[in-house]
Parts: structure tokens; C-alpha cells; sequence
């Protein structure tokens, strides 16, 4: 069930780009979304590895 707090991000992506990405995906066990989420993790994880924890204030839209 969808988490109501989350926040929906639209992007668009061309079209091999797209049937990449769910390439990628449906090897790794994934949904296209679900390999989203993963890239943006890592990506997150890599960051703050190199510089330090990203503080975020509370009151965040």
C-alpha cells in the first residue's frame, strides 16, 4: 500500500534510456521504481561517504 508521507517525483526519460533502465531492473530482481529507489540510494550513500551526513531541517516539502 502506497505511504501517503511519500513524495512522487515525475520524470521523463527517452525511450532507450527507459528500456535500459528496466533491462537493468528485471536482471537485478527489481520494478524500474524499485531500480530507481536503489540509484538514488547509492547515489545518497556515496555522497555522504565522501562528505559527511546530509542534515535535512524538519519542515521539508
Amino acid at each position: 500500500m502506497r505511504n501517503k508521507n511519500n513524495k512522487h517525483l515525475g520524470i521523463e526519460v527517452e525511450p532507450e534510456l527507459h528500456g535500459k533502465l528496466k533491462y537493468i531492473a528485471k536482471y537485478e530482481g527489481r520494478s524500474a521504481n524499485g531500480q530507481i529507489l536503489y540509484l538514488i540510494r547509492q547515489c545518497i550513500k556515496e555522497f555522504e561517504s565522501k562528505n559527511g551526513a546530509i542534515e535535512l531541517e524538519t519542515t521539508e516539502e
